[in-house]
């Protein structure tokens, strides 16, 4: 498939005063196994990044852990100097350790620390945006955040970061960071069998703050899995693409991430991504959840 056959689906969400593409590229599988070292085939992940702009997408997620800096330094090979379109957001608050695990890192010298290994890893003078990863890898955790958010809002307001978000949050955690400075998203795992989240994405639409899910097939039980098949059977489409499309379709303030390592697979998610749901569709889809 030829890029200028390829529409991209969704259009556009303002994160504060950058616009950005509902549909977004995730950099995290760009990195080796388990997200750690270089990936295998350098060149295509260098590809797999001009590709998703030459696509028209303008949102790239990434971490100055993912590799750790790998895929940071994949992008700015890629992409710098930047086009003034393009949006790259990061997420701090986690690092890597010598067995591939997630230790945190949110004191507020850690936080500093990371904003500026992701200012020299991405060859940026400000970041857009930065997500405050919260919880662990098990999943959010209920504590508070507002030192190290705090850390964040004083870095916000030193000029080094535009917007700011959270991600791994619980909805009292959403509620504090809003209450301590304006945030832009939350980036938490969410898709058609994990519907935690219903009610605060609902609220965020609402208050015009994006929400971007992590994991859009992860979770499932069989009997779920077995659901999404059969109705991505009957669309002729695959259950990946089906997945995509009712996230888009589920709320104009939800921004997709998913994340490839090769051309033709990302360019498979925009087509799928645009799959046309009917009612019926919808309707069959939200008994998945449920």
């Amino acid at each position: 498939m030829n890029t200028s056959t390829i529409s991209l689906p969704g259009a556009t969400w303002n994160l504060g005063d950058l616009t950005v593409t509902r549909f977004g590229y995730g950099a995290m599988q760009l990195a080796g196994p388990w997200v750690m070292g270089p990936p295998a085939d350098h060149d295509g992940a260098i590809a797999v990044l001009r590709e998703a702009v030459d696509l028209g997408i303008t949102h790239i997620d990434t971490s100055q852990a993912y590799g750790p800096h790998i895929t940071n330094q994949l992008i700015r090979e890629a992409l710098h100097p930047y086009a003034e379109s393009l949006h790259v957001v990061t997420k701090v608050g986690a690092n890597r350790d010598a067995e591939g695990g997630w230790p945190t890192a949110r004191q507020p010298g850690d936080l500093r620390r990371s904003v500026h290994e992701n200012l020299e890893t991405l060859g940026l003078e400000v970041l857009d945006v930065v997500n405050l990863r919260l919880g662990n890898a098990e999943g959010p955790v209920a504590e508070s955040i507002a030192e190290a958010f705090g850390a964040l809002v004083e870095l916000q307001h030193e000029g080094l970061i535009r917007q700011l978000g959270v991600s791994n949050a619980t909805g009292e955690q959403v509620a504090e960071a809003r209450a301590i400075a304006p945030i832009v998203s939350v980036q938490n795992m969410y898709n058609l069998a994990f519907r935690h989240d219903d009610e605060l994405i609902d609220t965020l639409a609402a208050a015009g703050i994006a929400y971007v899910p992590f994991f859009p097939l992860g979770g499932f039980t069989p009997l779920q899995s077995t659901a999404l098949s059969a109705v991505a059977a009957r669309l002729e489409a695959t259950p990946m693409s089906v997945a995509l499309a009712w996230l888009l379709q589920r709320s104009p303030n939800i921004l997709l991430i998913p994340g490839t390592s090769s051309v033709a697979h990302l360019r498979e998610n925009v087509a799928g991504a645009a799959l046309a749901l009917s009612a019926e569709d919808l309707a069959e889809l939200d008994e998945i959840g449920r």
